[in-house]
């Protein structure tokens, strides 16, 4: 079996690893939701009111005081085992796609891809380190399942060398910090249409109001994933505005100018814009909530149709014959 081969191989397990994960996190969000029903139901029982006054509840009861708190840890257990595999096993995949390409893998959309799935992972495992990010798992598994999918089944090519203009050393960092910023701005989207979503359910939303919606009443507040969500877009805005500057520089040194309004220059440009006016929306103009968090939606549509439609609709510099930089 061939390296290349080796490689696409361990990308499908990283994505069968990421699904078993999706349904972990999945069962583990609807446990700590039934367990808060059940936990709640029992705190407006007779025998849990205090003896000195009918009117007076009982202590409101912790998630991990009741029983089904043992198996909720036991699924979120499995749900990050098998995120770590899952990233491990793209890692892999990565590294051995490299070798067999003999260079930095991240020169076309399905590296790309490859890639900033993996960014978005590490992102999210190492928050998780940090802070308890576990409500976020299922989503950015399940991003990144869908992901990993669409590169091998639409974005893939073999593994080959490239064109004379991206043999440079700006390919490993110009690439490389770009992808980093497109993984972070993956979690900090995720974290805001969670916003969206909690803080609908709060306003009392009609539909949002079902049943099925009653895993929004586990996550943090509404100011709490906010300021997650502008957090971690501060980090990538600075990531992508040296993006733009490394991209310039290196357009200068292959191209002979810095600047040439080819679209991905023109829309990597209008990704900074909408972020850098996010920022100076929230931070001086008192933009937050749900005017914030749409913010960021529109931010990220902007860096999805920066990779996606930018690089399959039109023809640039930056295309070379199927060899797409991914910005």
């Amino acid at each position: 079996m061939q390296i290349a081969e080796l490689s696409v191989l361990l990308v499908w397990a990283a994505a069968t690893a990421l699904t078993i994960a999706l349904v972990a996190f999945a069962i583990d969000l609807g446990r700590r939701t039934e367990a808060r029903a059940e936990a709640h139901a029992a705190s407006m029982t007779p025998a849990a009111v205090g003896a000195g006054g009918g009117s007076t509840p009982a202590p409101s009861t912790t998630l991990d005081a009741v029983p089904p708190a043992a198996p909720r840890r036991r699924t979120a257990g499995i749900a990050m085992s098998t995120t770590w595999l899952g990233t491990a096993l793209l890692l892999a995949a990565i590294v051995l796609r490299g070798l067999a390409a003999g260079r930095t893998p991240w020169a076309n959309m399905y590296e790309f891809t490859m890639v900033g799935t993996f960014m978005a992972l590490a992102v999210f495992l190492v928050l998780n380190l940090r802070r308890d990010a576990r409500f976020l798992g299922a989503f950015v598994t399940g991003l990144s399942v869908l992901f990993l999918v669409l590169g091998l089944n639409v974005f893939y090519i073999a593994a080959t060398g490239v064109q004379p203009a991206l043999q440079n050393y700006w390919l490993v960092i110009h690439v490389g910090v770009a992808i980093s910023a497109t993984g972070i701005f993956t979690v900090a989207f995720v974290t805001s249409v969670l916003q969206l979503l909690r803080d609908s359910r709060d306003s009392g939303a009609p539909y949002l109001q079902r049943p099925g919606f009653r895993w929004l009443d586990r996550l943090p507040t509404t100011a709490s994933l906010e300021g997650l969500s502008f957090r971690l877009n501060a980090v990538a805005f600075v990531l992508w505005t040296f993006t733009i500057i490394g991209g310039a520089i290196w357009a200068e040194h292959a191209w002979g100018r810095y600047w040439g309004w080819d679209p991905k220059e023109v829309w990597s440009f209008v990704v900074w814009v909408v972020y850098a006016a996010y920022l100076h929306a929230r931070t001086t103009r008192g933009w937050d909530g749900r005017r914030a968090a749409w913010f960021v939606v529109v931010g990220y549509a902007c860096v999805l149709f920066n990779f996606t439609g930018v690089n399959l609709v039109f023809n640039g510099k930056h295309s070379y014959s199927g060899l797409t930089t991914g910005s």
